[in-house]
């Protein structure tokens, strides 16, 4: 079985992160369907569901510009890390049952601890939005 470990995912999403574009962020937010329902069906992935919530919510609030107070670099490893997911050809392929999404439930997490500060900011002022 096919192994990945935190460094290569780590290497995926800062590779991804560098060659992120406004096109991709609206990418993202035209494919939030299909993201959300690999996430809602498959494994790996269903721990994540209250995340996503939170990284759409941001990826649209710096579209709009109603929230900048976050690094570009931020925004592009959620996208990066989006788009891995959406992605069936990566580290392990997709079509490969549960084990195939392994290693985006890894580069997911992985975004997760690299943006974590800056996501708890945001979810700071959202509170405060309300």
């Amino acid at each position: 079985m096919a192994k990945v470990t935190k460094k290569q995912a780590e290497e995926q999403l800062k590779k991804g992160a560098e060659s992120v574009t406004e096109d991709d962020l609206k990418k993202v937010l035209n494919k939030r369907d299909e993201i959300e329902e690999k996430f809602k069906s498959n494994g790996p992935l269903g721990r994540f569901i209250a995340d996503l919530k939170i990284l759409f919510s941001i990826i649209q609030d710096y579209i709009r510009g109603e929230y900048r107070k976050i690094p570009y670099w931020s925004i592009a490893a959620i996208v990066a890390a989006l788009l891995y997911v959406l992605s069936p050809v990566d580290l392990i392929p997709d079509f490969i049952p549960v084990v195939g999404f392994i290693d985006d439930a890894l580069v997911l997490a992985t975004c997760l601890t690299m943006v974590e500060k800056d996501l708890n900011n945001y979810k700071e002022w959202k509170k405060k939005q309300a």
